[in-house]
Parts: structure tokens; C-alpha cells; sequence
């Protein structure tokens, strides 16, 4: 599995525990910065990761900023993103499970690393469960146009 990820300046942090994470997983990634804690603006940071996602590129992205909000609306505006913003065990699997999200949005300011890591690995582990959940996915890609 190839990841994309990026943060804003929100997220510096908490992007450098998960890149450790992904070493430790010995998972093959791309980091998208930025490289410097200085203020950017995290629309110009969730472009590239959703777009290798999108494209096929990469097979899952991980996004992080402040609150995890922003980076989520900027990503889910990709055609063929589901970015699910999830701060919790049980969303990420559910989300895996259900929506079969390829980029996962995280908050530092929301999130501590342990439990940011608890989530990345359960969903990176979880797959997608298809059946009726397929339909609904479907659907959520006519809603793209």
C-alpha cells in the first residue's frame, strides 16, 4: 500500500509521529510537507495528496491540520475522495468498513499521537466491506456529477 501525506502548520507535528508510525509499519509513503513550521495555508496541502488518491497514484492519503476540518472539506472537493475526518478507534474502522474512505483527516489540536496512532493503523488494517455498503458508495459518487 502506497500512502500520501501532508499537513498544514497545525499538523507539523502530529504528521512527523505518523511518518515514524509508517517507518515502524514499514509502509511505503510520500510526505507532502510542509518542511518548515511556518503559517501555510492547508487547501494548498490537501490538493496534492487527494489528487494522488484521486489518480490512483496512491492508494490511500492521510491528511493533518489543526482541527483536521479544514483539510477534510478541501480534500472531499477531489472528484473520487472520501476523506473522513475521524478522531476515534471505532470511526476509522467504520468508515474503512462502510464508506470506504481512502484519505483519512486528523486534528493535532483535537488528538494526542497515541491515539492518532491507534487510528491510522486500524484504518489502514480495516477493508472495506462492499455488499450493500457498495450501493451507498455509489451513490455518494453520483453526487460528484
Amino acid at each position: 500500500m502506497k500512502i500520501a501525506i501532508s499537513s498544514d502548520h497545525g499538523g507539523n507535528n502530529l504528521r512527523k509521529e505518523i511518518m515514524s508510525l509508517l517507518d515502524e509499519l514499514n509502509m511505503s509513503y510520500q510526505d507532502f510537507g510542509p518542511q518548515s513550521g511556518d503559517s501555510v495555508d492547508y487547501p494548498d496541502y490537501a490538493k496534492p495528496v487527494a489528487d494522488g488518491v484521486a489518480s490512483g497514484e496512491f492508494d490511500r492519503g492521510i491528511l493533518i491540520c489543526g482541527t483536521g476540518i479544514g483539510m477534510s472539506i478541501a480534500a472531499n472537493k477531489v472528484k473520487g475522495i472520501r476523506c473522513a475526518l475521524v478522531h476515534d478507534v471505532f470511526s476509522a474502522k467504520a468508515t474503512r468498513c462502510h464508506n470506504d474512505s481512502n484519505i483519512l483527516a486528523m486534528g493535532e489540536r483535537v488528538i494526542g499521537p497515541g491515539l492518532a496512532s491507534e487510528i491510522v493503523k486500524t484504518w489502514l488494517g480495516t477493508d472495506f466491506e462492499g455488499g450493500r455498503h457498495t450501493r451507498r458508495v455509489e451513490k455518494i459518487s453520483e453526487l460528484e456529477g
